[in-house]
């Protein structure tokens, strides 16, 4: 198991603490992926297109990259 932690920024950067527990690279990016969707799911006035998602292993290095706007689909 690996930890990771997933840090959201727009123009800051909201700071995972915690991280979670992963197998390996496919589990931290479904996990990246269910985290992302969730937020977008929640209701708020938030502009998410701008958002990123980045997950770094336990030592600080960023090894994926989930920008928001790749999971909300084409504008109507």
């Amino acid at each position: 198991m690996t930890e990771v932690h997933f840090h959201y920024s727009k123009q800051g950067a909201l700071v995972d603490q915690c991280g979670a527990l992963v197998s390996d690279l496919t589990e931290a990016r479904d996990y990246a992926e269910q985290v992302v969707r969730l937020l977008i799911a929640t209701p708020s006035q938030e502009d998410w297109r701008s958002w990123v998602l980045y997950v770094s292993d336990d030592l600080g290095e960023v090894i994926l990259v989930v920008p928001f706007a790749s999971l909300l689909g084409k504008p109507h």
